[in-house]
Formats: structure tokens, sequence, C-alpha cells
């Protein structure tokens, strides 16, 4: 009988986890930007509706995830206002063929990992002593000074933000799925490799496919990719609370 494992080379393998840490780095890396971004604003700027914004991140931190592929997939399709396109007047916007793409899937991972990076963060961010922020103002900082002192006093939490963030973003199933279309083809060679494959994804269809010699595989590398990078900020998060 035909071991499972030898229909797949190592290209295939390899496709597949760079297509997954392209994408799922690419979106923690907008994520933690637009996050930091909100939660720096929403602890420094007093305004209305601030307690509505709170709800709905801690709302979206448990977001279902293939609503949030059905989101974006509405969004980039054809009839979409991105995919689709939209007129004002004479002139024309939009009409960008993103659907089943990776782009569309850092779309959809970054939806689903902005409310946890930025619900981390802004807990650790309020949680800096408020004489942090009073002796950077007496010392004649401005906002910005204050804002870079407040994040370097919270960059604990902000590492275990971004790793929380990452965690969401790698092990996503659903909303990938609906929006990249688990494409993988062959080369020319005849080699199969992956176009909007991810780990996650690829498990999920060999799982289907009863081939779990293979899924099996390809779950160990998604785990040693998560407990590298998990121990990677762990180690620069334990360095810097040594300094």
């Amino acid at each position: 009988m035909m071991d499972p494992l030898s229909e797949f080379g190592s290209r295939y393998l390899v496709s597949v986890v760079l297509v997954t840490l392209q994408v799922s780095l690419t979106a923690v890396g907008i994520s933690t930007v637009v996050s930091l971004a909100i939660s720096l604003t929403m602890s420094f700027v007093d305004f209305r509706g601030e307690r509505a914004v709170e709800t709905v991140i801690n709302t979206g931190m448990g977001f279902p995830s293939v609503v949030a592929g059905l989101g974006v997939l509405l969004l980039l399709s054809n009839q979409g206002p991105v995919g689709g396109g939209f007129a004002v007047g004479p002139f024309r916007f939009g009409g960008v063929e993103l659907l089943f793409t990776r782009e569309a899937m850092v779309v959809s991972q970054c939806v689903l990992a902005v409310p946890v990076i930025t619900s981390v963060s802004l807990s650790a961010i309020e949680d800096v002593d408020q004489s942090v922020r009073d002796a950077a103002f007496a010392a004649g900082g401005t906002r910005r000074d204050v804002q870079l002192t407040v994040v370097r006093e919270a960059r604990y939490g902000i590492v275990t933000a971004v790793l929380a963030g990452f965690g969401r973003a790698i092990s996503e199933v659903g909303s990938v799925l609906i929006v990249g279309g688990n494409i993988a083809v062959r080369d020319s060679s005849g080699e199969l490799v992956s176009l909007t494959r991810t780990l996650t994804t690829a498990i999920t269809i060999e799982a289907r496919r009863g081939q779990y010699e293979v899924g099996i595989a390809l779950g160990v590398v998604l785990l040693v990719l998560a407990l590298g990078v998990n121990a990677v900020g762990n180690v620069v998060r334990a360095r810097g609370e040594r300094s």
C-alpha cells in the first residue's frame, strides 16, 4: 500500500509553511500597528463612545472566524465595494481583485487579530503607573514622548499581546478557507505547491480525505511553529525583564 506521505514532496510542505508564515506574520505586523494606535488613542484621549468601543473590542476577541471570513468575502467579491467597485459621479473606485489571494487572507486574519492585540495592549498600557506619565510630562516631553515612554514601560504586556494575536492568526481555519479558497496547484514538474493553502486548511482537507498521516505531520509542523514563535517571544521578554 502506498504511503500517503509519499504523494507530497518536501516542496509541498515548504510551500504550505511559507504561505502560512507569510500570511500570519504580515497580518500580525499590520494588526500590531493598528492595535497600538487604537490602544494609545483610547488611553490618552477621552471621547464619547469610549465604552462602546471597548465593548466592540472585547466582543471581537471571541468573534466567530467564519463570520469574519464571510464579511471579508462580501467586501472583496464582485458585488462588494472593493471587488466590484463603486461610482461617485463620473468617477469609479475599487474593482480590485483580491478574493482567493493571500492578501485577502491577510485582511481576514487582521480582522480577527486586531481585537486580541488591542485588548491586551490596552490593558498593559493602562496598567502603567500614572507617575510615569506625570514624570514624562514634567520633564518637558510632548504627548508623543509620553506615549513612547508608556509603550516602553508596557512592552512586556505588548509582547504578550502580539504573541496572542499571532496564535489567533496562525491557528485560523474558517475565514482563510472562505476568502483564500485553500488553493494548491501542480507546477511544471508536476509537484503540488500551495498558493493559498495554509497548514490549518491543509490539515482540514487531508483529514477529510482520510489522509491522517499527512494531517498529523502537518499538525506537528504547525505546533512546532507556534511553540517556536512563543518561545522566542518569551526569551525576548525574559531578557528584557533582567536588563
